[in-house]
């Protein structure tokens, strides 16, 4: 399978969930500004019209976007990784967390604060708004190891979310101890240490060229 990504975006669940599995995919850096992949300089958005990463080609050809569904599909090729949950309640749990983490914390949270354009009063509204689910979320990970009762997508989700904390000073990881024990204990788990530690190191090669571009 091509995996579509772009350095320490939300596509970084997917490495992540790739390295637990110990599977083997082929990646394809894609600029976040440009959309333009850096492989062979043609136009991400002849495979995702919206240019938004992760999107997925399968080995016979088809395209799947959205970080959830992809993240899912990987956990359902892999069973025997037990990335994802049986059907039933289970998966529901799952979905759960997943549908949580994508709008609570991901788009509902996070791009408002990372969005350079975005006004100091939405950014102080969101901050409001937001801290509640950081408290729900602190409250069902105070004694739990991960999400469910075992590691899943939902936490290769999770930890690539609030890695993002490094980016926006307002929200301060000491408010909530079982979030920050939760994100400091998988940030160790080989599989997550490898995949942050490869982006990051394209992250500043990216940073370096857009500043070269200038």
């Amino acid at each position: 399978m091509d995996i579509y990504f772009s350095p320490l975006a939300c596509s970084l669940a997917t490495r992540i969930a790739l390295y637990e599995a110990g599977k083997e995919a082929t990646y394809f850096e894609v600029d976040p500004k440009t959309k333009v992949v850096q492989s062979d300089g043609s136009d991400f958005r002849t495979i995702n019209p919206l240019g938004l990463v992760p999107t997925l080609r399968t080995d016979d050809g088809q395209v799947l976007t959205e970080n959830a569904a992809i993240l899912q599909y990987v956990a359902d090729c892999f069973p025997e990784t037990r990335l994802g949950t049986p059907s039933g309640l289970e998966r529901s749990r799952l979905h759960q967390w997943l549908c949580f983490i994508g709008t609570e914390l991901h788009k509902g949270l996070f791009v408002p604060l990372l969005d350079k354009k975005a006004p100091p009063e939405a950014k102080a509204y969101t901050l409001e708004k937001g801290l509640s689910r950081l408290d729900y979320l602190e409250n069902h990970l105070n004694g739990r190891e991960f999400l469910l009762d075992h590691f899943t997508v939902a936490d290769a989700y999770l930890v690539t979310v609030i890695n993002w904390t490094m980016a926006t000073p307002p929200i301060e990881l000491a408010k909530w101890p079982a979030v920050k024990a939760y994100y400091e204990r998988l940030r160790n788990r080989p599989s997550i240490a490898k995949a942050i530690a490869e982006e990051f190191e394209m992250y500043k090669a990216e940073i370096a060229r857009h500043k070269a571009a200038a």
